[in-house]
């Protein structure tokens, strides 16, 4: 099986309609354990699979059962009414999908948030890419420097374009490529080994079982660090743990009543004081609050300015020495916020603030909003600190934890797709 196929029944897992019937057949079986005796389950699963996946079926023939008919007749027409209605709720795919993984949702609807959250980089990459495929008919070193310089453009980064060009120029020599058609797939790959390759620490949160979790969460203003907190918060409450907000960013004005109003709309509280406080005395507060209501986890937010990084490094240092002192270990997560939309300079806002404190992961915000999204590549690979979620739009379940394959499939999913149904066309032949 091609990495190309292997990827796309990885990353789609069953299509919505499999999961649809599946889904109506297994109600169905559990009605009918409960109502209908063991010796009887079987004509009635018959009959309910007629209902869910309909059949031409000859006419029913008279049997030497029939003084039992009449008992078993009932049941059936129980059995066909109630999974009717369940097929007509159903008629909704997505409400089915959404119920399928720990996180509320089935591959295939987490590969389409990337797939769409990664539109406008893939509508402004790929279309380049395409054009360079229909001028170069062969792989030659003018193609090679013309997709690097298209590489460079969408933020991939200056080490891993070179890093990725060395293993396309070695394939194409392994595989004796003469044809430019199908090039996407293998870049494809080549740029899921480099990123899987020195991804050598796990993009899952470091929650603490039976603790309390506290999360820092760092970044300048107007990255989305207010709002990407709050969209954490809901997901960790879907997971069935209960959170606890601290307003620790005293200065900006507003950023107080934004953080309240996103724990309103979660369902969660914030412990605050009033603009201007010491954001270290707010994090005290907040833990001896989350203590004393036996939350799970603590999510801190922190103040965003950079204009003097000394202060910004002896802001986050007591903030650290508070947290440290009152729970041994914590903060167990340091999240940077980056706009996905600032390209490179979202960088030298990761490299400050990986000085300033101990940065264990980033949050991408705003990929959606951007034609540049090969900044989480030269993210990963520049500054070796995993990227753990994305914002993949504006909805309350848009932040997703960072998946390589699924990142890359969105970045080239067009030509994937069109790849991968003429493979599946000439192995039918």
């Amino acid at each position: 099986m091609s990495f190309l196929k292997r990827m796309k029944e990885k990353l789609m897992g069953a299509k919505p309609e499999e999961l649809e019937v599946q889904s109506v057949e297994t109600i169905v079986e559990k009605q009918v354990d409960d109502i209908v005796e063991p010796a009887e389950q079987e004509v009635a699963v018959q009959t309910v699979q007629t209902v869910v996946t309909p059949e031409v079926v000859e006419e029913p023939i008279a049997s030497e059962q029939a003084p039992q008919d009449e008992k078993v007749q009932s049941k059936e027409e129980i059995v066909v009414e109630e999974s009717t209605t369940e097929v007509v709720k159903v008629e909704e795919p997505q409400e089915q999908e959404e119920k399928k993984s720990k996180w509320g949702f089935s591959a295939f609807s987490i590969t389409e948030k990337f797939k769409a959250g990664l539109e406008k980089t893939r509508d402004s990459f790929t279309s380049k890419v395409n054009d360079l495929v229909a001028r170069y008919r062969t792989v030659d070193e003018d193609f090679f420097e013309e997709l690097e310089d298209l590489l460079l453009q969408a933020d991939v980064g200056f080490e891993t374009v070179m890093e990725l060009m060395d293993k396309l120029r070695f394939e194409v020599q392994r595989q004796n490529i003469k044809d430019t058609s199908g090039i996407q797939s293998i870049i494809s790959e080549k740029l899921v080994e480099i990123y899987e390759s020195s991804d050598d620490e796990s993009i899952e949160l470091n929650i603490q079982d039976g603790e309390l979790t506290v999360i820092l969460f760092v970044g300048v203003n107007g990255v989305g660090k207010t709002t990407t907190i709050g969209k954490l918060a809901h997901r960790l409450k879907q997971e069935g743990k209960s959170v606890i907000l601290a307003a620790g960013d005293t200065f900006r004005a507003g950023a107080i009543d934004q953080l309240q109003v996103w724990g309103e709309r979660v369902g969660v509280e914030v412990i605050k004081q009033a603009e201007g406080s010491d954001p270290a005395a707010v994090m005290y507060d907040a833990i001896r609050a989350a203590k004393n209501r036996g939350a799970d986890v603590l999510i801190c937010d922190t103040a965003g300015r950079l204009q003097n990084k000394v202060n910004l490094m002896n802001e986050l240092e007591k903030v650290h020495r508070v947290i440290s002192r009152e729970i041994p270990n914590a903060p167990h997560e340091v999240l940077l916020a980056l706009d996905a939309t600032t390209g490179q300079n979202a960088l030298v806002q990761a490299q400050t603030f990986k000085e300033a404190t101990n940065v264990t992961g980033i949050v991408l915000t705003k990929l959606d909003g951007t034609a540049k999204g090969g900044i989480v590549l030269a993210i990963r690979n520049k500054l070796h600190i995993p990227v753990k979620f994305v914002g993949l739009g504006e909805k309350m379940d848009d932040l997703q934890p960072f998946d390589t394959e699924r990142y890359i499939y969105g970045l080239f999913a067009d030509a994937l797709d069109q790849q991968l149904a003429k493979e599946e066309e000439l192995n039918e032949q």
